[in-house]
């Protein structure tokens, strides 16, 4: 395994910034950077954060660098591989194939083409790009992985144009040891996806995808089901292009290194991502997102990490517990939306989530945007359909909540409502309705002029909003109507209740 030297610098640079909020108690409660939140943490990665950058490009440059292999060869120089039944024939010395095992022992490029009953193995202890380049392959084992880099200096898997390519692990593993292969692509080497073909994996004993270094998807089709974990890169997950789509019971993408510093980020930066997962959409120490589109249709938290930073992208959450989650450990699964009732939690001023542009919308039972430590606001268009019960707000942070730029627009129950730290450069509004308002409803913010600064239909029932963008100017008075019952509402003033208090309505 070679990895990355914790001290080098990313080559690749992005850009964004979002700073912090804070709840205390029943009620409303104006961001502080010193209270106690209601909210505790619900299950994330432990926090090695060894950076205090505000953009995503800010947090590459202090963190390990992405290997982005080249997906480019030369067809005269490659070597064919057929697979067929339990074998695989070549004219290459450097391919055997023995009881089902195909091994590939050199670096150089490969193409697979056809059916095996059996797995594919990488163990190449030279230096050199090993390429595998799936051409209609489609490899199904019934005892281990179905590709297994043992060892390599790195590895380049290339989806032909035009292929259709599938990769299935056995459902029970012969060997189960520490040293196992843990998906149905597992690679101990730097891994890179890419090219513009298909590719199907099934991971029918753990995880889909596992890269044990860094892992880098730069195109294809990729749709990776798994009874565990989808796709895993330990000290990186970078996704630039491609489609992916992942259905997982565990977590959907992951990066899990949390023991080295600057490592376990997630990074997108283009394609089309879709997560269906029955815990954790997409969970990193950080998690970097700079372009594309990302849909976690399914959740239990849509998106978690020590440190979340988004400068661009189509983003649409659904989780049943937070829709973006800012923690450091999963010591507080059991009292999420309790510890301000009777013991505030203090913010952990090392986690930070930072909005700086793209689109942003969040559908969650739980918390809609929910940060242990401090969230800010810098620019991009925020939409939160938070909780319909009070146990949870669709703003939940437990230090400073700066909003300079930007729109947010956050609709929720009223029993625990959150509102921007009272010093933010942009101006907020912030009220509980009169009654709850039901889908469909429209909600309409005028100012004193009767002029309209903007107007919601709302997609879920909610009890509370909270708005804030250029238009709202500091110390004015505004009007939010819904379903004809009109409140008038200072900006930057909370409603009555604060801190620990009842909320009216």
């Amino acid at each position: 395994m070679r990895l990355p030297k914790p001290t080098t610098r990313l080559r690749q640079a992005l850009a964004g910034t979002l700073a912090a909020t804070l709840l205390v108690g029943c009620g409303t409660t104006v961001a502080s950077e010193t209270s106690g939140s209601t909210s505790g943490t619900s299950s994330t990665a432990s926090s090695v954060v060894a950076t205090d950058a505000t953009t995503v490009g800010g947090a590459l440059g202090d963190d390990v660098e992405v290997e982005t292999g080249d997906i480019s060869y030369d067809e005269a120089d490659a070597v064919d591989v057929t697979l067929s039944g339990t074998s695989g024939t070549s004219d290459s010395d450097a391919v055997t194939s023995e009881d089902g095992t195909v091994t590939i022992s050199a670096a150089g490029t490969y193409v697979l083409n056809g059916d095996l009953d059996g797995q594919v193995v990488v163990d190449s202890s030279g230096d050199g790009v090993v390429r595998l380049v799936l051409d209609d392959a489609s490899i199904t084992s019934s005892t281990t992985a179905a590709i297994d880099v043992v060892d390599a200096e790195s590895v380049v898997v290339v989806l032909a144009d035009g292929s259709s390519n599938a990769l299935a692990d056995a459902a029970t593993y012969d060997d189960t040891s520490e040293d196992a292969p843990t998906g149905a692509l597992y690679s101990t080497a730097d891994l890179t996806i890419g090219g513009s073909g298909s590719l199907t994996v099934t991971g029918r004993s753990n995880n889909g995808i596992v890269g044990k270094d860094g892992l880098v998807i730069t195109g294809g089709s990729i749709d990776v089901t798994s009874v565990d974990d989808g796709i895993i890169g330990k000290d990186y997950l970078a996704i630039t292009d491609g489609t992916v789509t992942v259905d997982a019971v565990d977590d959907g993408i992951k990066s899990d290194n949390t023991e080295d510093a600057g490592a376990g980020f997630v990074l997108i930066e283009g394609g089309d991502v879709t997560v269906t997962s029955q815990d954790d959409g997409i969970k990193g120490v950080q998690v970097l997102v700079a372009g594309g589109t990302i849909d976690v249709a399914g959740s239990t938290e849509a998106m978690e990490g020590s440190l979340i930073i988004i400068d661009d992208g189509d983003i649409e959450l659904h989780s049943a517990d937070d829709g973006v989650n800012v923690a450091s450990s999963d010591d507080g699964a059991a009292t999420d939306g309790q510890a301000g009732m009777g013991g505030g939690m203090e913010a952990d001023e090392s986690l930070h989530l930072y909005v700086n542009g793209g689109t942003l919308e969040v559908w969650a039972s739980g918390d809609g945007l929910d940060s242990n430590g401090s969230a800010t606001i810098t620019g991009g268009d925020i939409t939160v359909y938070g909780p319909t019960t009070d146990g949870n707000g669709a703003l939940d942070v437990n230090g400073t909540f700066e909003v300079t730029g930007g729109t947010l627009m956050a609709v929720g129950s009223a029993g625990m409502m959150v509102a921007p730290s009272t010093d933010s450069a942009q101006g907020w509004l912030a009220t509980a309705l009169a009654s709850t308002a039901s889908t469909g409803s429209e909600v309409v913010i005028t100012d004193e002029s009767g002029a309209e600064v903007a107007a919601y239909t709302l997609e879920k029932d909610a009890a509370s909003v909270v708005f804030s963008s250029a238009d709202i100017e500091q110390g004015a008075t505004y009007t939010v109507t819904v379903d004809g019952t009109a409140t008038e509402v200072t900006e930057g003033v909370a409603p009555a209740g604060g801190r620990g208090g009842p909320v009216g309505g």
